[in-house]
Formats: C-alpha cells, structure tokens, sequence
C-alpha cells in the first residue's frame, strides 16, 4: 500500500546550472551530491527532492506545467523579493488564493514551473 510521496526527481541534461540554481539560488538544503551520477538529492523534511541527468532527456522541458512542485515558504514575500534579486522569471508574483494560502509561481533553468506556498496561519 503506498503511504506517502517521499520524492520527487527533475531529470536534466544540462546538472550544474539546475544544480547552482536549486542549491544556491532557491537554498534547498543539499542532502547528498554524487558527481559521477550526476544526482543531487535535497532534504525537504522527511521528502527528498532530485534533480539528475538522464540520458534521455535534451534541451528544456517540453510541457513545463505537467507537473508541478511546490516549495512551502514561511513569507512568500521575502522569498519573491530574495529569488528576484537573484534574477530568477517570476511567472505570477505572490497573490493570496481563495483558501487563504499565497502562491508564487517561477521557473527553473530547464524551464520546469514550480511554485512557492505559503499556508495560511
């Protein structure tokens, strides 16, 4: 019986861009980092988010809202304000949703969507 999400993998051609960007601009907490697999896995709580290369991918992501990951945030507002600074393509600057919660949404390197949330309190 499956339980729980316990990760999520991005896959890439091109790592050491996704890697600065997921790593150094976004400041997911590194869990482990295998050169010569050219893996990186992020410890999210008890889930890890991925991202690696895979020969069977090229150039960027060809239906970026698929799927979509969302990164919980305490203030989404600092967050937007930080990650714009660092340059990063906001797609929808942070707006409250009508269960109370804000959403922000951006795009990494390869052009994947992702999201940022913050709860409400």
């Amino acid at each position: 019986m499956v339980n729980a999400v316990v990760g999520i993998t991005l896959w890439t051609d091109n790592l050491a861009p996704m890697l600065r960007f997921y790593r150094d601009v976004i400041r997911l907490p590194l869990h482990s980092y295998h050169a010569d697999a050219e893996f990186a896995a992020f410890a999210l709580g008890a889930v890890r988010f991925n991202i690696g290369r895979h020969n069977a991918i090229s150039g960027p992501s060809q239906d970026p809202l698929r799927i979509m990951p969302h990164l919980g945030v305490t203030d989404i507002h600092a967050e937007h304000r930080r990650l714009t600074q660092a340059g990063v393509k906001f797609i929808r600057p942070p707006e409250q949703e009508h269960w109370g919660g804000w959403v922000a949404t951006l795009q990494d390197p390869d052009g994947n969507t992702l999201q940022l949330l913050q709860f409400p309190e």
